[in-house]
């Protein structure tokens, strides 16, 4: 198993952890997560695109490793989320950059 799906494996057993123990929690955000990313004036693929962005300006490895894989299976081109990432540069500045290596190690491990 690659660094990244690892990642993402431990974010979606933290995530059954937290409905067992904190189950109207979880619900309520499970329900905002899906209304978020539902179609709206946004496809999937764009929306995965800023969550990709987002995820690098935050430096959130979890985050980086879950979006770039739904980006990818929503249709994104390795191309589009490398310039989503090179917009997050922009507003994250030199650190944001250095998490591009995340999103370099789930463009492989999830372009298989």
């Amino acid at each position: 198993m690659g660094e990244m799906k690892e990642a993402v494996d431990e974010v979606m057993e933290m995530m059954k952890m937290m409905s067992r123990e904190q189950p109207e929690t979880i619900r309520h955000f499970k329900e905002f997560m899906e209304s978020v990313l539902s179609k709206g004036k946004l496809d999937l693929k764009t929306k995965e695109l800023i969550a990709v962005g987002v995820a690098i300006a935050a430096r959130c490895k979890y985050c980086i490793a879950i979006h770039v894989e739904k980006a990818l299976k929503a249709g994104a081109t390795k191309e589009e989320i490398l310039e989503a990432a090179s917009v997050a540069i922009l507003m994250g500045g030199g650190p944001a950059m250095t998490y591009v290596v995340e999103v370099k190690k789930a463009l492989e491990e999830f372009s298989k």
